[in-house]
């Protein structure tokens, strides 16, 4: 019996400058791929950046009457806690770009809003008053039990 075999050229001579050869081109491709990787990461967030996720913050606040205290004074209070709130919210988050603000009242055990504040942050940056950017519940006072006080400011 036979056996037929067939040689190749390079496993009958040894070459030893091929193998080096060969050495370094699985190397190069390696080194370009890794070198080009952070390029490539630059070049597709400059192409197509990620998108700024803004929100609006949303807080309620609750404050109760003061003994002897008549709904304006009440009124004046829930503008200024809606001021501040409105402050710290743009303040304390860079994203928030609208923030809206419900302030409720209780009264012997009565709850009602009495005012909506909703702004954004360009609005708030040119003119930070409650009184202008606020929105007056007008049952409020009816529904707190405070029918017996002056009207309500006209905006």
């Amino acid at each position: 019996m036979s056996k037929i075999s067939a040689h190749l050229p390079s496993s009958i001579t040894p070459f030893s400058f091929i193998s080096q050869i060969a050495g370094r081109i699985r190397i190069i491709p390696l080194l370009v791929l890794l070198i080009s990787t952070v390029p490539a990461w630059f070049l597709t967030e400059a192409i197509a950046p990620q998108v700024v996720r803004a929100y609006t913050a949303r807080v309620d606040l609750a404050i109760d009457r003061l003994p002897d205290e008549n709904y304006e004074t009440v009124l004046r209070r829930a503008e200024a806690a809606a001021r501040a709130s409105a402050q710290r919210s743009f303040d304390q988050d860079i994203l928030v770009t609208d923030v809206s603000i419900i302030v409720s009242v209780q009264n012997n055990g009565s709850i009602a809003p009495v005012l909506a504040l909703d702004v954004s942050r360009p609005e708030w940056r040119s003119r930070p008053d409650a009184q202008i950017w606020a929105t007056y519940f007008k049952t409020a006072r009816s529904l707190l039990f405070l029918e017996n006080s002056q009207e309500l400011p006209k905006k």
